[in-house]
């Protein structure tokens, strides 16, 4: 019942957030998910068919493949990631991968929103994006549910909480303030 009570205020909050292709990609089963988490801290699934978290382990890549993902969107800088071979194992099962380096709270920014946005639209199918922890993913999300779908900050800031964001709420905050959504909603 939870569940089911907290999916009807996500999509409350504003129509048009649950999904970024225009065909929407179905959201993975409750159990899907749950056998992934392991693999995916802090998984989460804010959207249909969007992936959330932190650093997949080494076995994530081929179970998230074959749960129907089709892209992976790594927010975390080439310093990161100490040489990773992340693009190479993504590939490995089919997977498309995509790196949008975030190195901090300076690149929680309208622009990597943006970028994070077209990317996830241009994907074709389930995602998963990821950084080290979900962080910088949850306040991407926030920003990008402002500026494109107009959500007053506050419904912005649950989605993005939806999705991993925690230590950067302030950030998207101030952020969030300074977008014309932002301004109209405190008029």
């Amino acid at each position: 019942m939870k569940s089911r009570i907290g999916l009807l205020a996500l999509l409350a909050m504003g129509c048009g957030m649950t999904s970024y292709a225009q065909t929407p990609a179905a959201a993975l089963p409750a159990t899907a998910v749950s056998s992934l988490a392991p693999m995916v801290p802090h998984l989460a699934q804010p959207a249909s068919g969007l992936l959330t978290g932190g650093q997949p382990d080494a076995a994530a890549w081929k179970a998230l493949a074959e749960q129907g993902v089709v892209t992976v969107i790594n927010l975390r800088s080439d310093a990161e990631m100490h040489a990773s071979d992340e693009p190479v194992r993504v590939a490995a099962v089919g997977m498309h991968y995509v790196s949008i380096p975030v190195a901090g709270a300076a690149d929680v920014n309208p622009a990597n929103a943006a970028r994070l946005h077209a990317a996830i639209a241009a994907a074709g199918g389930k995602v998963l994006v990821h950084c080290a922890s979900g962080n910088r993913v949850g306040a991407l999300l926030a920003i990008d549910a402002a500026e494109r779908r107009h959500l007053p900050a506050e419904q912005a800031i649950a989605y993005g909480k939806a999705a991993g964001l925690t230590r950067l709420e302030p950030r998207v905050r101030a952020v969030l303030t300074d977008t014309p959504a932002a301004s109209a909603s405190t008029r």
